[in-house]
């Protein structure tokens, strides 16, 4: 497939937005439902291997769309089998995709970025080093899924019991909440029971607490909620995550009491990056109790995962046990979450697109060597 070909492209369209596509060309909705079936349920990408579409309509369609995934520019594959895509789209920006596989089974999450880049600038995380370029599409977002798909061989659909990509986790890089109309039509067409069928209950969005939208996202999704808190008071929150400074604990709280669909059943995860030294005591764990005291919760701990250049340094393993202790004797769920592909830098706050790796760590070569580039040198 051409990458540069301009025709619109049928990945990321909603039902509804497909069915107006075929309608401009003066096709039926029936064949809105052929092209469903083709692409989300068999992966299919070129309109002449969809064989219950006459050749002449299959012509037609590849006269006026495509069906395109990003582009993988790399795979990378970690000692543990965690699998990392960098992803390049039309424009030539590019972000990460990562599969993680849930422990000793044979059955992982796809995690999926939303953005090129991300505008909160955490303070842990490496992804918050490089500034917001754009907004990915719904078109870029679900491709991620498909693409991870392609790699695991798993078209067409496998049922519940066959499918080695079972959930997907909204977590990768930037703020799913600050896209949320292309992130809602995405996780839309992956729910779809006739296409890629994964349950909302089988979908995790993570959010740095954008507080106005979160019980919309419940309203609209009802896919299961992660906050990312690491931190139990405003002071330590507002310096490591600036977003605090915006919507502060109480708001947020709050709205995770207010979410819709949250009970026992389905409890909101709190996400807790522990920083050595930072916010992983005792105290702290009990301060964190306190925080959430009534909420339907459960924990995700997880040991800070270095990255060149961070200011911070991972714990203990005693003190994340004894954080962990704590809250699981106040009757939560807080496993220690065991990083994932470290080795490739695909593991919990390390995600960052290659390209602005290689571009700086060859600019630092450059000055190192004294080389100045033509088209900034000073006369």
């Amino acid at each position: 497939m051409n990458p540069t070909d301009t025709k619109p492209n049928l990945i990321g369209l909603s039902r509804v937005d497909l069915i107006a596509a075929m309608d401009a060309i003066g096709e039926k909705p029936f064949r809105a439902k052929q092209l469903w079936h083709w692409m989300y349920h068999r992966g299919e990408t070129d309109f002449a291997a969809m064989s219950s579409i006459s050749k002449t309509m299959q012509a037609r369609l590849a006269e006026h769309f495509v069906v395109r995934r990003p582009t993988v520019e790399r795979e990378l594959i970690s000692s543990d089998t965690t699998r990392k895509w960098l992803l390049r789209f039309n424009d030539g920006n590019e972000a990460e995709t990562v599969y993680i596989p849930d422990g000793d089974e044979d059955r992982g999450a796809a995690c999926v970025s939303t953005q090129v880049g991300c505008t909160l600038t955490c303070r842990f995380c490496h992804t918050g080093t490089q500034t917001l370029v754009r907004n990915l599409s719904a078109a870029e977002i679900v491709g991620q899924v498909m693409v991870a798909r392609d790699s695991l061989g798993e078209w067409p659909t496998p049922d519940d019991s066959g499918r080695r990509l079972s959930n997907v986790v909204v977590m990768g890089m930037g703020e799913p909440l600050y896209n949320f109309d292309n992130v809602a039509t995405a996780m839309e067409i992956v729910m779809d029971g006739e296409g890629i069928g994964i349950s909302r209950r089988r979908i995790t969005l993570s959010t740095s607490g954008v507080v106005p939208m979160m019980k919309l996202c419940g309203e609209r999704l009802g896919v299961n909620l992660a906050v990312s808190l690491h931190a139990v008071t405003d002071e330590l929150r507002d310096r490591i995550m600036p977003i605090n400074k915006k919507y502060p604990l109480k708001e947020l709280i709050q709205a995770c009491r207010d979410y819709p669909g949250a009970s026992n059943a389905r409890r909101i995860t709190f996400e807790y990056i522990m920083l050595k030294g930072v916010n992983d005591s005792a105290a702290d764990a009990r301060a964190l109790l306190k925080l959430i005291k009534g909420l339907p919760a459960k924990f995700n701990l997880i040991p800070f995962n270095p990255w060149p250049g961070s200011e911070f340094d991972t714990p203990e393993p005693r003190s994340v046990k004894a954080f962990s202790d704590i809250l699981q004797d106040a009757g939560y769920s807080a496993p220690i979450r065991m990083p994932r592909g470290r080795d490739i830098l695909a593991a919990c706050g390390q995600l960052r697109s290659d390209s602005l790796r290689e571009k700086a760590s060859l600019a630092k070569a450059r000055a190192a060597a004294g080389i100045v580039d033509d088209d900034h040198a000073q006369g």
